[in-house]
């Protein structure tokens, strides 16, 4: 097929626009229920906390710094030995960082990800329990006028 194949110039624009004028205007009450469907299918406003689901990661995300240092030894030893990570920490924690920031950069990609998707999904199940709504009253109208005796 060639493309000159595809384009066409019949039927003009003039005509269509004669063709949508003769198109009858919908009932008072279907424009309503438009209307209150479009309305309750917009956008809600997006959640300012995260989603319960990415609460733990989140907090966790940062894998440069550790917790406190802690020692289950008693004595001499359990303090010396916490005394000796506190050191450690403190003189390797710009290497530390640097050798995780891609990494901590990586987690933050993800969990923006992931909360983009929770945040669509949502969006999705709630436009789709409206749709599911509508084609109930739908079928529901039609099977009370097939029901009903004719005049």
């Amino acid at each position: 097929m060639r493309p000159e194949d595809l384009l066409s110039t019949t039927p003009g624009a003039e005509r269509l626009a004669q063709h949508t004028q003769q198109v009858p205007a919908p009932a008072a009450e279907q424009v309503e229920a438009l209307r209150q469907l479009l309305a309750a299918s917009q956008r809600a406003q997006a959640e300012t906390e995260w989603p319960p689901l990415l609460q733990a990661p989140r907090t966790k995300k940062d894998s440069r710094y550790a917790e406190t240092p802690t020692s289950h030894r008693t004595g001499v030893v359990g303090p010396a030995l916490v005394t000796a990570k506190r050191a450690f920490r403190l003189v390797f924690q710009p290497f530390i960082n640097e050798m995780l920031r891609k990494q901590v950069e990586f987690n933050e990609s993800i969990l923006d990800s992931l909360s983009l998707l929770y945040e669509q999904q949502r969006e999705e199940s709630r436009a789709q329990a409206a749709w599911r709504r509508e084609v109930s009253e739908r079928l529901a109208a039609l099977e009370r006028t097939r029901k009903a005796p004719p005049p």
